[in-house]
């Protein structure tokens, strides 16, 4: 057994790499992402000579792993013949397996989603117990391009990069980009993927139901994400973000109607009820709304918030900015027009 203290170290990054089903590695390839781990860990690089005995090592006592070796763009590349074998298979106690068998049962909402079928083959290959769910999430069945959600979850979680192939509602020209994926998210019953674009590392969204194609490329290698997306979020409704936009105080009145469901419910993290002086001042400027009470959300405006904001119809008013104002008074005075020219 080599003698040297980070071997075992290195064989858990080979352990890793080997058993990778999305990416192809020769030996170079090994040895440069080995020691991109040990540097990171602070400890000492090696060679590939080193790398070479590892592999040989692992395939003798007492781990026999049986690796294959496959030629594929003229890189001789090596992979474990099972990928779902590894030198470090530990058996569940019984707390984990109850732990993971609610897991899976929480995450089984997505069963019948391609690529999600391996939750099934997981708790049979476990002999999991098969439990009831006791959580339900929202979900559209009938979205299209669901069976997409799978598929690109196995993409981000195996850093594989894509080529999409998308088209916009409001016109038939298809685009192509490629494309870093970090994310999916949900946003009003409709899946999301957040990345960056390959050539100016543009943060970009798009949704599931727009997407064409999508190809995986796993011969670009794959950037991690420069920034924590999840800050994006915290300015704004929904999911669409405009860089060139600052954030503004939206000041609004809900009625007693719907007081109950903004209180409990705010619109944003940011939302503050405005009281004592503030809000005498506000019902000594605005005397025709009755009872009801006052609030304010910082967040940077996308039609996401304004189409939020008009759900309430008459139950909330927009004080300012008088942009968003105009935009909701635009949008009513269409439809009023609509249902007039229809009722005539």
């Amino acid at each position: 057994m080599p003698s040297n203290k980070n071997a075992l170290t290195r064989y858990k990054y080979l352990d890793e790499l080997l058993s990778d089903r999305h990416h192809y590695y020769d030996i170079k390839d090994l040895t440069r992402y080995c020691n991109e781990r040990l540097a990171e860990a602070d400890f000492p690089t090696v060679t590939q000579r080193c790398i070479e005995k590892d592999i040989r090592y692992l395939e003798f006592d007492p781990f026999f792993a049986e690796i294959e070796r496959f030629r594929i763009d003229g890189k001789k590349c090596l992979r474990y013949k099972n990928p779902s074998y590894s030198i470090f298979r530990k058996e569940l106690t019984t707390e984990e397996r109850h732990l993971l068998s609610e897991v899976i049962s929480t995450i089984g909402q997505f069963d019948g989603l391609a690529n999600f079928d391996w939750l099934e083959r997981l708790r049979e290959d476990l002999k999991l117990e098969e439990r009831p769910k006791i959580i339900s999430f929202s979900n559209n069945p009938y979205l299209r391009n669901s069976n997409l959600l799978g598929v690109i979850f196995d993409y981000i979680s195996n850093k594989v990069v894509l080529k999409i192939t998308y088209r916009k509602f409001s016109t038939e020209e298809e685009k192509q980009i490629i494309f870093h994926p970090y994310l999916l998210k949900q946003y009003n019953n409709r899946w999301y993927v957040f990345g960056a674009a390959d050539d100016d590392k543009q943060i970009l969204c798009f949704a599931l139901d727009r997407l064409v194609n999508i190809e995986a490329c796993p011969q670009i290698p794959y950037e991690e994400c420069p920034i924590d997306i999840f800050e994006r979020f915290e300015d704004i409704v929904g999911v669409t973000y405009y860089e060139n936009k600052a954030i503004e105080k939206i000041l609004f009145w809900v009625s007693e109607v719907s007081n109950g469901y903004i209180e409990t419910k705010p619109l944003h993290e940011s939302q503050t009820v405005l009281k004592n002086e503030t809000e005498e001042q506000l019902r000594a400027k605005y005397p025709t709304l009755k009872a009801g009470k006052f609030y304010t959300i910082s967040c940077i405006p996308n039609y996401e918030l304004v189409r939020l904001l008009t759900t309430f119809g008459k139950e909330l008013i927009v004080l300012s900015p008088k942009t968003i104002q105009d935009e909701i008074c635009n949008r009513v005075a269409e439809m009023l027009n609509d249902y007039n020219a229809l009722r005539t």
